[in-house]
């Protein structure tokens, strides 16, 4: 008989991480019978609708509501005979925690951890939480570090390091990247591309700053993403206006699938101030594109400096007009790093390698 799995996450927003949940509850559906509990007032629904996997909606808004929502989570669980519940975005924990121990069931709790721990958990609401989660699938061996560091051991959960990973994307032709490029007006261009929400900690404008420092008309920036605050693209352009690049600034809001813009792009840049694991870059890689990262966080753990991509000064946009720069000029170079990210992309982070190690995880336990 197969495991009852529940693929939760709550989250209002839509990046990285609400993504990985999708992939994962469709990827694990052949496997175990799949629920996804997702948030009405989310962006995820769209990706159920008009397909074959089940999911319910739970609105989940501050903590007030929050046992509103254990409480319907947890005559969920208990209706669909859940044996684990695996979730994803960190606010959720006490929701899930709160539902296992208000259901009959008692499921098994799974968090995929996508973001750093910073601070000791040992006071008693946390070593609560804690103590109530069976296993810990951070998404860089850093994170792992950081969770044994900060959560004491009398209530740490299992930790087993798990990446994220990427579908090995359809190849365009040469013929049909420069049909694309020619309808974006890119013909001409070094493109530089970056995907990812919209906001500072993103660092959308240092790689603005990085293109305004490269004397050359032909470096472009092309940003794909949700604005997550009203009005910060428009400061954005502003900022480009200021420093003289206005027309060399793009912005072509959400892809649902951006696996053709990496392929219409020279390089792809995570210029994130902290970024846990850096997906982006492994879908970029495998489609063969050359990607550039700052040297902090996860990126350490997929970047490979001047073998794999090339990493930049974290927060330095002179550092980071560098890099762009040697990729434009050292096509030899780009070409080299594009073929080896690949390789390692589509052999160390392919999603049906990952899955199948989540799937292993949750059948033992």
């Amino acid at each position: 008989m197969k495991k009852r799995l529940m693929e939760l996450c709550l989250s209002p927003d839509l990046g990285g991480l609400e993504l990985y949940m999708v992939r994962a509850a469709k990827a694990l559906d052949d496997r175990f019978e799949v629920l996804s509990v997702i948030n009405p007032l989310g962006k995820l629904e769209q990706y159920y609708q008009g397909t074959s996997y089940r999911y319910e909606l739970i609105e989940k808004k501050g903590t007030l509501l929050m046992f509103g929502a254990a409480r319907k989570l947890a005559r969920f669980i208990d209706r669909e005979e859940i044996d684990v519940v695996h979730l994803h975005w960190t606010n959720d924990i006490p929701v899930a925690v709160a539902a296992r121990m208000l259901s009959r069931r008692r499921p098994k709790l799974v968090q995929t951890r996508n973001m750093t721990m910073t601070k000791f958990k040992n006071d008693p609401y946390h070593r609560l939480l804690y103590a109530h989660i069976d296993l810990m699938l951070p998404v860089t061996h850093q994170v792992a570090d950081q969770l044994r560091r900060f959560i004491p051991e009398s209530v740490r959960p299992r930790i087993e390091v798990l990446y994220m990973g990427s579908d090995r994307a359809e190849r365009l032709s040469e013929e049909e990247t420069a049909r694309l490029r020619q309808e974006r007006n890119m013909d001409g261009q070094f493109v530089v591309g970056m995907v990812g929400r919209i906001n500072e900690q993103k660092g959308q404008h240092l790689l603005i700053e990085a293109v305004a420092r490269i004397d050359d008309e032909r470096v472009h920036a092309y940003f794909v993403g949700h604005e997550m605050e009203k009005g910060y693209i428009d400061r954005l352009k502003a900022r480009a206006g200021e420093l003289g690049a206005a027309e060399r600034v793009h912005f072509l809001g959400f892809m649902k699938n951006p696996h053709h813009f990496y392929q219409m792009c020279d390089a792809v840049v995570l210029a994130s101030r902290r970024e846990t694991f850096g997906l982006v870059l492994i879908e970029a890689m495998q489609v063969g594109t050359a990607v550039i990262g700052s040297d902090s966080g996860g990126v350490l753990e997929i970047i490979d400096d001047g073998e794999t991509g090339l990493l930049f000064k974290a927060q330095d946009s002179r550092s980071l007009a560098e890099g762009i720069m040697r990729l434009q000029t050292e096509e030899p170079l780009r070409r080299r790093l594009a073929d080896a990210g690949m390789r390692k992309a589509q052999t160390q982070f392919s999603n049906a390698l990952q899955f199948e190690k989540l799937g292993a995880f949750v059948d033992a336990l």
